[in-house]
């Protein structure tokens, strides 16, 4: 059956199935290729392996399902309260739609077991070893927050690498036949109607061999991926630990999935190992982030090789298709996006707009919300609130994801200096539910906030549209009180309209101009520092994202590093693309201006709230873009000379969001009077005069006034830039971009 082909440079030699011609590295992995002969089958469910390690990791499932028995079926009986994630085991398994290649193999005949079945199927001579695996199991179930961490740790390491999530045949841009010969024809066609099959144009033979060829290709890739993650010693502990810090650190900042109805045996593989792969960022260990870098690359072979079977993958709940695989896109390109390794930088920007197609192609931009008249009485029975709650949930999650693939959408364009992908301003979703409601750990508890929930929610369409009004005004618009997550959005609205205006403040067709831009941005700082139901870690995370738009409506920050780079031989990939600051720029008088100082305000602001952050909420997804928008306006002012800067005491946001034009709307500077100036000197602000380049009034406001020594400030801010690497691993190349930034000044 085997045949030696060629020898790898490394000197092993390749072995090639002759039946479809698949290379494979072992004899074991070829011999279960066609012949379906694993030696090793489990008693119990007369399930084949090729190896004896991972039958032996099977049968402790069976053990783990015997100690568990009798609990489960307690549990199965009486409504379940699943914020508990051990209650996960009792929930059936969905099917999933990247199956491990034994739930269709024809050699299995594996039936759901009990605890009295597996019990009965040991034998007496095995005893011991039946006892020492059940004493690891008892060991692994109180050690695993999630126990089916251990399933999916089966599921990667049994399965044979190049049968695990291979792009199926009819997907392949071959048909899987060759085809008639015909003659190459480079001229214009006799007619319409002569169409000939592009394959028509290989020698004979060459079809089947294209085929060939492109299926070894995409074999190859799986089967080097999985690989890695063999090789990175996973375990299933490893599995369960990135899991709970996913929930327990990211999800707070960054509130997309439902954890009092999660349910890990209904999502699907990919949306695991991403969310795992986000988690292992939050682990101490060094080798934490080559595993999860592996299972990131895992992840991410299945999705660009089976997303035309994940899109059809619908959760029990889900409103339609493909939410899940919305969702394994978002956080693979958020681990993407602020990932160290460049290259899956690269991949997560390339693939960053698909995540909106597959949306408009599964139909989720067109699902309804929830209707609140659907609530459950409250004299329902527990198991109909549960089942709403969970219909209500799976609702919020669909329409939470679409809004957080917005906000990465705008965060990767503001970093990458490059545009969004879809027009932000005409998102017509309405606004998220409340913090409070989502965060709810019982039906019960769900119910309440939802009874105090307003009816008809307005569209985030709307809110732009009040935020930008036709009559130029300066009130303040009366809205619902905004979640965070809800602000998160409209601010990067918002920053979508700063990237469509150019450097020298001309705006593209119908879209706001710079002074519109500033007036609502003044609107939102307004709403977020008055809006008492946030809390202090929530608004500053916020703010924090708040001041690098505003900053970015002075001067581009992407492109002032860009500028800042080239013009002294500084090397940088953080961002690319070909757009640069407008000709002319002369960063000596452009220090001096008024807009560098309003940035200088913005930057102060920047390293302060990131310095106030607790130590568990300092870890938002946009904290490394807005402290290195922050340092790019310091080394700009170093560099220029400007070391040293005399801060106002106190800071009037307004006046540094908005300039005198932008607040007298209706008036010209020339209708203005003589007296009207006089009395408007006397009343300006210290952060005006700051602005303006002018001296405090007294010697008590220079005394009293904040000195920043800038350079100073660059060497603290690169010992934040290191602590953030830690987690998110683009900080690393921005912490050596400043490095360079400080020799330059010394």
């Amino acid at each position: 059956m085997t045949v030696p082909d060629h020898t790898t440079p490394t000197g092993s030699k390749k072995l090639v199935c002759r039946v479809c011609q698949k290379g494979f590295s072992k004899a074991e992995h070829l011999r279960v290729s066609h012949t379906g002969s694993k030696p090793y089958v489990c008693k119990e469910c007369r399930r084949p392996f090729a190896r004896q390690d991972a039958l032996t990791r099977h049968e402790r499932l069976h053990v783990r399902s015997s100690v568990h028995a009798a609990k489960q079926q307690q549990q199965q009986q009486e409504s379940q309260n699943v914020s508990h994630p051990g209650a996960m085991l009792s929930q059936p398994p969905a099917p999933i739609d990247v199956m491990p290649p034994w739930e269709t193999s024809s050699t299995s005949t594996a039936t759901p077991l009990t605890g009295t079945t597996a019990n009965a199927s040991w034998s007496e001579a095995e005893s011991a070893q039946a006892s020492s695996l059940h004493n690891a199991a008892v060991e692994l179930d109180f050690a695993l927050v999630w126990p089916d961490s251990e399933s999916l740790f089966q599921s990667i390491m049994s399965s044979d690498s190049t049968d695990q999530w291979q792009m199926p045949l009819g997907t392949l841009p071959f048909p899987p036949v060759s085809q008639d010969v015909g003659a190459m024809n480079f001229g214009s066609p006799n007619s319409f109607d002569d169409r000939t099959s592009s394959i028509g144009s290989i020698p004979s033979g060459g079809g089947h061999q294209a085929v060939r060829d492109v299926t070894e290709m995409v074999t190859s890739s799986s089967s080097s991926v999985t690989a890695a993650v063999k090789s990175t010693s996973i375990t299933s502990v490893f599995l369960d630990e990135c899991l709970h810090m996913f929930f327990v650190r990211f999800i707070p900042t960054f509130p997309i999935l439902h954890r009092a109805t999660f349910v890990f045996r209904e999502c699907t593989q990919p949306l695991l190992l991403n969310a795992i792969a986000i988690g292992s960022l939050y682990l101490g260990p060094k080798d934490s982030v080559a595993k999860g870098e592996a299972l990131w690359r895992l992840a991410h072979t299945a999705v660009a090789t089976s997303w035309q079977s994940l899109i059809t993958h619908r959760a029990p709940y889900d409103s339609c298709k493909g939410v899940q695989l919305l969702i394994t896109a978002l956080l693979g390109q958020i681990y993407g996006a602020l990932s160290k390794n460049r290259a899956i930088r690269t991949t997560s920007q390339v693939f960053r707009p698909l995540g909106f197609f597959w949306a408009r192609h599964g139909g989720m931009l067109d699902s309804e919300p929830f209707p609140l008249e659907s609530l459950p009485a409250a004299n329902a029975s527990a198991s109909e609130k549960e089942h709403i709650w969970r219909i209500w949930a799976a609702r919020e999650i669909q329409q939470r994801a679409l809004l957080a693939y917005h906000v990465l959408d705008g965060l990767v364009a503001q970093m990458s200096g490059d545009g969004t992908s879809v027009r932000h301003v005409n998102n017509g979703l309405s606004l998220p539910c409340s913090a409070a409601c989502f965060d709810a750990s019982t039906a019960d508890e769900w119910l309440v906030h939802m009874r105090s929930q307003k009816v008809g929610k307005p569209s985030f369409r709307l809110v732009f549209r009040s935020l930008f009004p036709p009559a130029p005004s300066f009130n303040q618009t009366d809205h619902l009180p905004f979640s965070a997550f809800t602000l998160r959005v409209v601010l990067e609205g918002i920053q979508s309209l700063v990237s469509d205006c150019d450097e020298s403040e001309l705006a593209a067709v119908g879209v706001p101009g710079r002074s519109d831009v500033r007036r609502a941005l003044a609107q939102v700082h307004e709403t977020i520092s008055m809006s008492m139901h946030l809390s202090a870690a929530e608004r500053l995370e916020i703010l924090l994202r708040c001041h690098t738009i505003c900053l970015d409506t002075v001067i581009n920050s992407t492109l002032l590093c860009r500028y800042v780079c080239l013009r002294y031989s500084v090397s940088q990939q953080i961002s690319g693309g070909s757009r640069s600051i407008r000709a002319g720029f002369d960063l000596h008088k452009w220090v001096h201006t008024d807009d560098a100082r309003r940035a200088l305000l913005h930057a102060v602001a920047i390293q302060d709230i990131v310095e106030q952050l607790p130590r568990g909420r300092a870890h938002v997804i946009h904290m490394p873009g807005s402290l290195f928008a922050a340092a790019t306006i310091y080394i700009a002012f170093s560099l220029a000379g400007v070391a040293t800067v005399q801060l106002p005491r106190t800071i009037s946001w307004q006046d540094a969001l908005l300039g005198p034009f932008d607040v007298n709307l209706d008036r010209s500077p020339s209708a203005t009077t003589a007296a009207e100036i006089q009395s408007a000197a006397a009343a300006v602000s210290e952060t005006r005069r700051f602005i303006d380049g002018a001296q405090p009034n007294s010697a008590a406001a220079l005394l009293t006034g904040a000195v920043r020594n800038l350079l100073y400030e660059l060497n603290s801010m690169q010992k934040l830039f290191r602590c953030l690497a830690s987690q998110w691993g683009i900080a690393s190349d921005m912490e050596d971009i400043v490095d360079q930034w400080i020799t330059l000044c010394h």
